[in-house]
């Protein structure tokens, strides 16, 4: 079957390739060193068979990423999003933020994207400049090679509000959808847990989907789909157990409440199965295959579910086995028929 990954973390064997694309002064001041929490897989997070020639990190290796990945599952295209980098969407130097995301943008299409036709991009931005993100959004995309603007989804306030509206103007201008990815919650100037701090990696990535309600709540509510009907929205790494809970809720809450929100114009749930798609890794795995089906037909999947495995990470998904059987016709959209509409690689 024709498989498109959607969620892939490239990186380099020369950890200077990103740097070295810096501006002059950023490199002689020591980059601004990123600002993090210390929750650490006890394990680390890449796996170790995917360290390139030498021990360079996990996913520099083209050659393992054909291997273990690309030519290995037969998938036909992979999109490379940032990883670790997207801490740069949470520092508290905005000029150092939008420079280094210029240089990462630059570092990826001057080398993985020449490697293998099957490779595409995503444009980091740091949405904690909106204007700069806008720019650096028009700049990349005169490039076919990137199909998606992408950021953390840890930030200062909700993506709603009409501070980070320059982006989706941007994006909806050049016609590619925006994404986040998980990472770097209750990191340097980002928001936290609607709970307070975890102590622990284990508590820190269960927790990860709290943001995520949070943030797709705020897109719905703020009116951004009204604002921008051309925008497609992506939830990487986001986890799908939670989303039927979360639009049930709203919708019954907006049929009373939905005087507070006058411009939406129908259930919220709609907006979402209409203008957002969810990646597949990590999913939660409920006892019995069944169950799992039933919670892909809660969430639409057949509109709203893209495949990805997150190669090279700890728990990462091969999709000859992390998956039950899908009736055939939800497995060619999940497969790839989403991703091929999302990404307009149809054309």
């Amino acid at each position: 079957m024709n498989i498109i990954d959607c969620d892939v973390h490239p990186a380099w064997a020369d950890p200077n390739e990103i740097s070295k694309r810096l501006p002059e002064y950023f490199r002689e001041a020591g980059g601004f060193g990123p600002i993090i929490n210390d929750w650490r897989h006890p394990c680390g997070f890449q796996r170790a068979d995917s360290l390139g020639p030498d021990g360079a990190e996990a996913g520099s290796s083209l050659d393992l990423m054909r291997s273990q990945l690309l030519d290995g599952f037969g998938i036909s295209k992979a999109i490379l999003n940032a990883s670790a980098q997207l801490q740069i969407g949470v520092h508290p130097h905005q000029g150092y933020a939008a420079a280094y995301s210029r240089a990462f943008n630059d570092a990826l299409a001057e080398t993985w994207l020449t490697w293998d036709e099957r490779l595409f991009g995503s444009i980091m931005v740091a949405p904690q400049d909106p204007l700069a993100a806008a720019a650096e959004i028009r700049r990349m995309a005169a490039n076919p090679r990137f199909v998606q603007v992408l950021f953390t989804s840890a930030t200062r306030i909700p993506l709603g509000q009409s501070f980070y509206w320059p982006i989706y103007q941007a994006a909806c201008e050049v016609g590619l959808p925006v994404a986040v990815h998980p990472g770097q919650e209750g990191s340097g100037i980002s928001n936290g847990f609607i709970a307070g701090v975890p102590s622990s990696y284990l508590e820190w990535h269960t927790n990860l989907p709290q943001n995520y309600m949070g943030q797709l709540v705020s897109l719905v509510c703020e009116g951004v789909f009204e604002k921008f009907p051309q925008l497609r929205f992506v939830c990487v790494e986001g986890g799908l157990a939670w989303i039927p809970g979360v639009l049930w809720r709203l919708d019954k809450n907006w049929k009373a409440l939905r005087s507070s929100v006058p411009w939406l114009k129908k259930l919220p749930s709609e907006y979402l199965v209409e203008h957002v798609r969810f990646t597949s890794q990590p999913s939660e795995e409920p006892p019995r295959s069944e169950q799992f089906l039933q919670l892909l037909e809660m969430i639409h999947a057949e509109r709203t579910l893209l495949f990805s495995s997150d190669y090279p990470h700890w728990d990462n998904d091969d999709p000859h086995h992390a998956f039950p059987k899908l009736p055939p016709a939800l497995a060619e959209r999940f497969w790839h028929a989403n991703a091929e509409e999302l990404y307009n690689f149809a054309r």
